[in-house]
């Protein structure tokens, strides 16, 4: 495994000296966000981390490595490079093997933090089953993860441009414990609340990181979903997101866009039709996960 895996030196004195390690994806930098914000956000998400006890790692592929921590030049190298690879699962080895540059998404984030020893992940939100997925068969590559990868995410919930209901029914079946972080309702992203009800709710980064540890204590594969709602000040109005989703949606659907390409085309319509005010509240509960990931990382850890 050494031949494939890259650490950067403060993750390697992490490992050393026993501190906390939180994984963060490197896709929200390369498609989730325009420049600059989005390197600006890598920056700041990071210092939230160390600065609540945890060190971070970004990963992303480099040169036919999967680097664990990203340097400054190399943060900004993905905030500002036209035709960076978008990584999930399926495009893992031949992305490695061919030396090309790759984003890791939640899903290929949790291969390479399972493979470097790191438990906890801090990302935006879950992908999850799209809309329409009964016809399309279109469910994201997360939820399998989810379901045999041993990493706890925490986010903002599931995408609100997706089904919720279907998704929350997938991790179900797969075992999947999704924890409303302060809340008895899935958080949908932008907002924070949805329409479903959660069955386990935890108030503290203690008990979650107990909750972790029982769960694999007990050989229960599988990661979970910590559903932290986005902050209150920074929440968008439910009923307008959906109606700009809801739009977002049918014009993706007359340009026959589909697959993985959904996903940052939605975002990107949502930025431009609330006038970047999404992008603001995308910031915002990133910052957000990356406070209580650490929290929660520093917890397991101890």
């Amino acid at each position: 495994m050494k031949q494939y895996l890259s650490y950067s030196q403060e993750v390697q004195e992490a490992f050393a000296t026993g501190k906390p390690v939180v994984a963060l994806e490197s896709t929200i930098i390369s498609h989730g966000m325009p420049y600059p914000q989005n390197v600006q956000t890598a920056r700041e998400v990071e210092q939230i981390i160390r600065d609540n006890g945890a060190i971070p790692a970004t990963i992303a592929i480099i040169d036919g490595k999967i680097k664990i921590g990203l340097s400054d030049d190399e943060l900004e190298m993905f905030g500002n490079s036209q035709g960076v690879a978008k990584a999930s699962r399926r495009d893992l080895a031949y992305l490695v093997a061919t030396k090309q540059l790759g984003a890791t998404t939640v899903a290929t984030t949790m291969i390479a933090a399972s493979l470097a020893g790191i438990k906890i992940f801090v990302t935006g939100g879950i992908g999850g089953v799209h809309r329409g997925a009964e016809t399309t068969m279109d469910i994201s590559a997360d939820l399998e993860e989810l379901a045999q990868t041993d990493v706890a995410v925490i986010c903002a919930g599931a995408k609100s441009i997706l089904d919720l209901g279907l998704t929350l029914e997938y991790l179900e079946t797969n075992g999947v414990p999704v924890i409303g972080y302060g809340t008895d309702v899935l958080p949908a992203f932008f907002t924070r609340e949805s329409d479903f009800g959660l069955n386990i709710r935890v108030d503290n980064p203690e008990t979650v990181a107990d909750i972790l540890r029982v769960k694999w204590d007990l050989g229960l594969k599988g990661g979970a979903v910590i559903a932290n709602p986005i902050p209150e000040a920074d929440a968008m109005d439910k009923s307008f997101i959906d109606g700009i989703i809801n739009e977002a949606l049918k014009e993706a659907e007359e340009q026959n866009i589909a697959g993985k390409d959904v996903t940052p085309f939605m975002l990107g319509k949502v930025k431009d039709l609330t006038e970047g005010t999404s992008l603001e509240a995308n910031i915002a509960l990133v910052k957000n996960n990356a406070l209580i990931g650490a929290q929660i990382a520093v917890a397991l850890n101890a």
